[in-house]
C-alpha cells in the first residue's frame, strides 16, 4: 500500500511538472504576452528659404540650373516629391510646410515686387501660384518676406490659399501679434473611420528684420525673442487641443547671431528645443544649411526634439516621420525620425511649371534686354582678394549718385568713400553685350542706397573688422586663393573701401592688419578726427554683419536700389569701359610686400 501510495504522488507531481513545463516545449503555445499598443503614422514635409526659385533656372546665366554638386532648385522640383510621397503614403495623414524665405532671392521675384509689383497690378504672385499648386498647409514668414515692404507682403499673404504664420512679429501700437501665430490642423490617421489627430503648427520668424529691414517695419512691428515666444503659445497650444506640436522657425540652430546683443538670437532653434518643454519637432531655415536629422534634448522634461533644415532654393525636402500610439485617451509620439531628399532625382512637375510659365518667360525676356556695351571681359572671380574693376563699378555708381545727391548742401565739401562687398564670385560682364542678367548677377541683393558720415578713426575701425575676413597667412608661406578666407565669415560680409588707399597685411593678427591708410592718391595719412561721407548698402547701415561705427543716422538715403542704380548707369553711358572708374587703391601685403 505505501509502495502503491508514493508511486501515485509522484505521478501527480510529474504530471503537474509536465504541465508547468509545457509552453516551453516546441510547438506548444506561448504564454499570452501583453498586447502591443496600436500605432499610426504622420508624415510632414518641409521646405526652407526657396528664395522665389519656381523653375529649375539660373536667370543669370540664361541657363537650366547647375552647380558643382549637380543640384537642382525650384518650387516645381520640390512638388514632384511632395506628390510621390503623398500618392505613396494616400489615405494617411501628411502635412507639408514652409519655414520662410520665399518672395525674395530670384530675378523673378524681384520683376514682381518691382518691375510690375503685385500691389499695383493685382496679379497673383509667381510664389503664390507655384505654392498654391503645391498645397501646402502653412507657410512661415522669414526675414526677407519683410523687404518689399508690409504692403507688398500682405497682398501675397492674401493669395496664398493656406495660411502664413509668424507668432513673434508684434504690431507695435497694439502689443498683439501682426500675422497668424499658429495653426491646429485636424487630420485623419488612415481611411474612413480612423481617429483624428490635432497638429499643432507655431510659426516663427527672424528678430534680424528688425535691423535688416528697420525701413520697412520700424514704428509698425517689433520682433519678439524666438525662444519667450515659443514658451508663451506651445502650452496655448496644448491648451487648445493640440495632440503634436511642430514648430516652423526662420533661424539656424548655431545660437549666434550676426549683430550684437540688442536684439533677439537670430539663429536659436537648438535653443527653443532645449528650452521649451511640449515640442515634438521643429523644421527649420535661415542659415542654409543641410541638417537631415538633429535630436535635442530638452533639458526639462528630458525628452529629444526631432529637427531639420532642408539647405535652400528647393534642393532639399525634409521628410520627417513620427509613430503614435494612444495612452488613456491622449496621443503619444512613440518614435520619430527624419530625412532630406535631393530634388535633383526627379523632373519638375508640370501643373507648378504651368502656373508660372507665363511670369517665367516675361522675366527671362527681362533679363536678357541689353544695356550697354562692355569694352572688356569684367570678371569678379578675383575680387575677395584683388582689387577689381567690376567691384570698382559698383563703388563708382554709389559715389556718383551719393556726390550729386549732396551737392551744394552741408556735407558737399567732404570727400565721398564708398564700400561695396564681393556678393558673387561667379559674376561676370562679358566683353560686348552686357544684360540687366549680368548686373544683376553682379549685384544679387534687393539693397537700397544710403550714406552716413564717419570719421577716419571710424573708418579704420571698419576697415580692421572687415580684413578678419581673411586668415592668418604668415610671411614666406604659401597663400592659395582658394582657403584665404575665413570660412565662418561670407563673402557678403567682407568689404572693399573706394576713396581712401590702404594695405591689408593678413601676416598680422586681426585688429592689427590696416597697416596703411592714406588719403586717395596721396602719402597722406587719413586723421583719425578727418570726416568722410561714405556711402553704404542699408543691410549693411542698419547693423547687417555688426560693422562698428556705421549705424548712425543717414545724411542720404533717397530709397534707391543699387541694382537699379547700377543699370541705369550703364543704360545711360552705353559703355561700360574700366578707364572711366577703375582706381586701384588697396592690396593684401606682407610685411608691406604685395601678396598677389
Amino acid at each position: 500500500m505505501t509502495s502503491s501510495s508514493g508511486a501515485s504522488r509522484r505521478q501527480v507531481l510529474a504530471v503537474a511538472a509536465a504541465a508547468a513545463t509545457a509552453p516551453l516545449l516546441a510547438g506548444a503555445p506561448a504564454e499570452a504576452k501583453p498586447k502591443q499598443p496600436k500605432t499610426w503614422d504622420l508624415t510632414v514635409l518641409g521646405t526652407s528659404d526657396t528664395h522665389g526659385n519656381v523653375y529649375n533656372w539660373d536667370y543669370y546665366k540664361d541657363a537650366e540650373f547647375d552647380d558643382s554638386k549637380h543640384n537642382d532648385v525650384g518650387v516645381a522640383k520640390l512638388a514632384t516629391l511632395v506628390n510621390q510621397i503623398r500618392a505613396e503614403r494616400k489615405g494617411r495623414a501628411t502635412l507639408v510646410l514652409d519655414a520662410g524665405d520665399t518672395i525674395q532671392g530670384t530675378p523673378l521675384a524681384t520683376y514682381y515686387a518691382k518691375q510690375e509689383p503685385i500691389t499695383s497690378t493685382g496679379e497673383t504672385h509667381p510664389m503664390a501660384n507655384a505654392m498654391n499648386v503645391l498645397k501646402y498647409d502653412a507657410v512661415t514668414l522669414g526675414n526677407h518676406e519683410f523687404n518689399y515692404g508690409l504692403p507688398l507682403l500682405a497682398t501675397w499673404i492674401e493669395q496664398l490659399g493656406f495660411p502664413a504664420l509668424a507668432a513673434n512679429a508684434i504690431n507695435a501700437k497694439t502689443g498683439k501679434p501682426a500675422f497668424l501665430p499658429y495653426v491646429i490642423k485636424e487630420v485623419r490617421l488612415g481611411g474612413h473611420g480612423a481617429p483624428k489627430l490635432r497638429v499643432g503648427i507655431l510659426g516663427l520668424t527672424n528678430p534680424g528684420v528688425a535691423i535688416w529691414d528697420k525701413a520697412n517695419v520700424e514704428g509698425r512691428l517689433v520682433f519678439a525673442d524666438m525662444v519667450a515666444t515659443a514658451a508663451k503659445w506651445v502650452p496655448e497650444m496644448r491648451r487648445r487641443g493640440a495632440d503634436v506640436v511642430i514648430i516652423s522657425a526662420h533661424g539656424g540652430d548655431s545660437g549666434t547671431s550676426s549683430y550684437g546683443p540688442e536684439l533677439p538670437n537670430e539663429n536659436p532653434t537648438a535653443l527653443i528645443a532645449e528650452q521649451v518643454p511640449g515640442i515634438d519637432a521643429i523644421l527649420f531655415g535661415h542659415a542654409h544649411n543641410e541638417v537631415p536629422e538633429k535630436f535635442v534634448t530638452n533639458l526639462k522634461t528630458g525628452k529629444a526634439v526631432l529637427t531639420s533644415e532642408p539647405s535652400k532654393w528647393g534642393q532639399r525636402l525634409t521628410r520627417m516621420d513620427f509613430t503614435l500610439t494612444r495612452e488613456k485617451g491622449c496621443w503619444k509620439v512613440v518614435d520619430s525620425s527624419a530625412t532630406t531628399l535631393n530634388t535633383n532625382t526627379v523632373v519638375e512637375d508640370p501643373a507648378v511649371l504651368a502656373a508660372v510659365r507665363g511670369q517665367h518667360a516675361k522675366t527671362v525676356e527681362y533679363v536678357n534686354r541689353v544695356v550697354a556695351q562692355s569694352s572688356v571681359e569684367l570678371s569678379a572671380a578675383e575680387s575677395r582678394y584683388k582689387d577689381t574693376p567690376i567691384l570698382d563699378f559698383i563703388n563708382h555708381v554709389q559715389t556718383e549718385v551719393v556726390t550729386a545727391a549732396l551737392a551744394g548742401g552741408a556735407y558737399a565739401g567732404l570727400p565721398v568713400l564708398s564700400i561695396a562687398a564681393p556678393f558673387s564670385r561667379t559674376a561676370v560682364f562679358p566683353q560686348g553685350d552686357v544684360r540687366i542678367r549680368d548686373v544683376a548677377g553682379l549685384y544679387v541683393y534687393d539693397n537700397t542706397l544710403e550714406a552716413v558720415v564717419l570719421t577716419g578713426a571710424e573708418v579704420k575701425a571698419y576697415l580692421e573688422y572687415s580684413a578678419k575676413y581673411f586668415v592668418t597667412v604668415p610671411v614666406g608661406a604659401p597663400v592659395n586663393p582658394e582657403t584665404i578666407s575665413d570660412p565662418a565669415v561670407p563673402d557678403y560680409n567682407y568689404d572693399v573701401f573706394s576713396g581712401v588707399d590702404y594695405d591689408i597685411d593678413i601676416s598680422k593678427p586681426v585688429g592689427q592688419r590696416i597697416t596703411r591708410l592714406v588719403l586717395a592718391g596721396t602719402d597722406t595719412p587719413v586723421a583719425a578726427d578727418a570726416q568722410f561721407v561714405v556711402a553704404v548698402n542699408n543691410y549693411r547701415r542698419s547693423g547687417g554683419g555688426n560693422f562698428p561705427g556705421i549705424v548712425k543716422t543717414q545724411v542720404y538715403n533717397a530709397q534707391q536700389e543699387i541694382r537699379q542704380l547700377l543699370i541705369d548707369w550703364a543704360q545711360a553711358k552705353g559703355v561700360i569701359d574700366p578707364a572711366d572708374f577703375f582706381v586701384p587703391n588697396w592690396k593684401l601685403v606682407r610685411e608691406g610686400v604685395p601678396v598677389f
